[in-house]
């Protein structure tokens, strides 16, 4: 069966025609099914049957545009226990803490890497993260830094003021903890990444949305 896409597959199953009948005061104007009668001196409008029949065309794509536009809605976010959100001060408290599994390739950030999270934002909000390093092994960081073709070797200038953990390329050891408070003025896609070189090459890294869309914070998890 030929599936119809658009008003154009449409407007072709509807076309305009007019047909004289035998009766001469009569002008008979078949449109789609529909057969409407007009006297012979009120001509038919070209520019008002146009109109019907777009509107009877838009009547009939309604149900199957509902659903692609469904599809393009962007989905909720999902909450998160260290994704504090307060829609009504505008802000959102970040508790992070970074592991360092022995199976791990990198760091984890709350047991992520690689991007496997995104954490989501309304544009405009106060963003605050309580930070802490857990791993022995290693001195670690954080700052914000726009996402690019490539992830960068080290840490670099933060993309909202202040969102950056203190020693971004030097690191904080084991035990040591940030506490970090910036605005999330611009929307658009940002990492989250360790400012040590090399550590976000290795996948020390998850990813940060500020969505003018957004009407609270939370988390989309990589494949879900």
């Amino acid at each position: 069966m030929k599936q119809y896409s658009g008003e154009g597959d449409f407007m072709q199953l509807f076309p305009l025609t007019c047909a004289w009948p035998r009766r001469p005061r009569l002008l008979h104007v078949v449109f789609g099914s529909m057969k409407l009668p007009v006297t012979r001196r009120a001509r038919p409008n070209p520019e008002m049957f146009l109109h019907y029949r777009r509107m009877l065309v838009l009547a009939l794509l309604a149900p199957v545009a509902a659903p692609a536009l469904a599809a393009q809605s962007p989905a909720p976010v999902e909450p998160a226990p260290w994704v504090v959100a307060d829609p009504v001060a505008r802000t959102a408290t970040l508790t992070l803490e970074v592991t360092a599994p022995p199976d791990e390739a990198s760091a984890l950030l709350n047991g992520y890497r690689d991007g496997g999270v995104q954490v989501v934002v309304p544009l405009g909000w106060t963003v605050t993260w309580d930070w802490r390093s857990a791993d022995s092994a290693g001195k670690h960081s954080l700052v914000v830094m726009a996402e690019r073709e490539k992830l960068p070797m080290e840490g670099g200038p933060s993309a909202f003021t202040n969102a950056l953990s203190r020693s971004v390329t030097a690191g904080l050891a084991v035990g040591q903890t940030d506490r970090t408070t910036f605005v999330a003025g611009e929307q658009g896609w940002y990492w989250l990444l360790c400012g040590v070189p090399e550590h976000a090459l290795a996948g020390e890294w998850i990813g940060l949305r500020v969505d003018p869309e957004a009407t609270t914070a939370g988390i989309k998890v990589k494949g879900s």
